[in-house]
C-alpha cells in the first residue's frame, strides 16, 4: 500500500484555478507535483458540489473529521444546500436533452 501524500490547501485551490484556465490535468500534475489525476478530479467534484471545507482537512479524514455540514454556519449550510441544487438541476436538464433527442431519433425510424 502506497503513502499518502498531503497536498496544502493553497496548491488544491491553484488546481481549480488552473483548471478554470482551460489547463489540462497532465499540465497541472506537471507543474505542481501531483502524483495521480484522480485527485485533481475529486479536488474538483468538492469545488463544484461546494464541499470547499474538506481542503483544510487532514489525509484520510475528509468525510469523518472535521467539519461537517452541521459545522457550518447557516449561511454556509443554505450557500451548499443551493450549489446541491443547482447541480441537481443542471443533471436534470442533461437528462431531458439526452430523452428528447432519444424521442426525435424513435420519431424519425417510424
Amino acid at each position: 500500500m502506497g503513502t499518502r501524500v498531503h497536498y496544502p490547501e493553497e496548491i488544491k485551490w491553484e488546481v481549480i484555478k488552473l483548471k478554470q484556465a482551460g489547463k489540462s490535468n497532465k499540465e497541472i500534475m506537471e507543474q505542481l507535483g501531483i502524483k495521480h489525476k484522480s485527485q485533481i478530479k475529486t479536488w474538483m467534484k468538492w469545488f463544484r458540489t461546494g464541499q470547499t471545507y474538506r481542503f483544510s482537512q487532514q489525509v484520510g479524514k475528509q468525510y469523518t473529521y472535521g467539519k461537517g455540514t452541521e459545522e457550518l454556519s447557516e449561511l454556509d449550510q443554505l450557500k451548499l444546500k443551493n450549489k446541491q441544487l443547482e447541480t441537481q438541476l443542471e443533471i436534470l436538464k442533461k437528462y431531458q436533452e439526452i430523452e428528447r433527442s432519444w424521442s426525435r431519433k424513435s420519431l424519425y425510424k417510424l
